[in-house]
């Protein structure tokens, strides 16, 4: 493989959105991590009485990711988002105007390998969620494990995180008040298997637990597609059925999260590495689905309210396709 470094007189503001998305691929792969490793060895040191205190604070405050969250406009407003947004660059497009009164549920497509685009949409404020969605406060849902962390789950909830449990979404979803979105990554982990360049297969199919959800509190749902998403990594090839592939599924069935082996670009070079490649995504928010609450929703109730938020998610897609660089034959594989 024949390198290409990335030239020197690269413009201060491009290094800045290199650095500012370095530390955002670092928070993502190791810092729950290094988190962890700190607190162990904060235990083990003199300052042993600190982690004991935060360890009781852990106990007390356990409830918070799933009562919706802790979240800090103050971390969420970061200069650094907005160089992570330029890197991109990162884009939140909204359709129609929400209202704040009422509780929504986003299904996002497609999960991607890192979810960039909605990291920057919905857990920042660098895509002005803020001013396109007055009276909306985004919580992006995240797998339950990390929120176990020390450390780690205080910084995430900053941003908007909160745990993907049930009873996390339906703390969202049933507040009185309304003004809560649950974005919920509805292809989740497995999804991320099947991101690369140029693919469109969505798992969502035998997804209709958030669809009861919706049901059974009342809360509107709205299909959301990020273009480009797919195509910020390559990922080493594993078709379904393949040795990697049943090994990566096993892996996922033990610990609950997925192992892409996806790789793109560097920071010094554009040959190799962690880093996304330079490419758009853009977050459409679609129209909301009216909802009617049902306490007690039959199997034919979520089957049907499910056939027309498919109907609905294929609806955006095909609207927007042209917009975004997909070209005319290319259609949403719904697994």
């Amino acid at each position: 493989m024949r390198l290409q470094f990335a030239p020197l007189n690269v413009p201060l503001r491009r290094r800045l959105q290199t650095a500012a998305v370095l530390q955002w691929v670092f928070s993502f792969l190791a810092l729950a991590q290094c988190c962890l490793a700190a607190f162990v060895l904060l235990a083990l040191s003199d300052w042993w009485l600190l982690a004991l205190l935060y360890a009781g604070w852990l106990w007390l405050d356990g409830d918070t990711p799933t009562s919706g969250g802790r979240r800090s406009q103050w971390v969420r407003s970061w200069l650094v988002w907005d160089y992570f947004r330029d890197y991109f660059p990162l884009k939140l497009v909204k359709t129609v105007d929400l209202d704040p009164k009422k509780n929504y549920i986003f299904g996002l497509h497609p999960h991607g390998v890192l979810v960039a685009g909605a990291f920057g949409s919905f857990c920042t404020e660098s895509s002005g969620f803020s001013a396109q969605f007055p009276g909306l406060r985004p919580h992006l849902l995240m797998l339950p494990f990390w929120f176990r962390v020390p450390f780690f789950r205080d910084y995430i909830m900053c941003g908007g995180l909160v745990s993907s449990c049930k009873s996390s979404l339906s703390y969202l979803v049933s507040r009185p008040e309304g003004g809560n979105v649950a974005v919920v990554a509805v292809g989740g982990a497995s999804e991320a298997l099947d991101a690369r360049p140029g693919a469109l297969t969505l798992q969502v199919q035998n997804r209709k637990g958030f669809i009861k959800l919706a049901l059974k509190h009342g809360a509107q749902l709205v299909p959301v597609f990020s273009f480009g998403e797919n195509e910020l990594f390559d990922q080493v090839e594993n078709p379904t059925g393949s040795p990697l592939r049943r090994l990566q599924n096993r892996l996922q069935s033990i610990m609950g999260v997925s192992v892409p082996l996806f790789h793109a670009r560097g920071v010094f070079q554009y040959s190799f590495g962690l880093m996304p490649y330079r490419r758009t995504v853009s977050t459409v928010v679609g129209r909301p689905i009216p909802v009617t609450q049902t306490p007690s929703p039959s199997s034919e109730d979520i089957q049907r309210l499910h056939s027309v938020y498919l109907q609905s998610l294929t609806e955006l897609f095909e609207d927007n396709k042209h917009k975004y660089g997909v070209q005319d034959h290319r259609h949403l594989d719904l697994m």
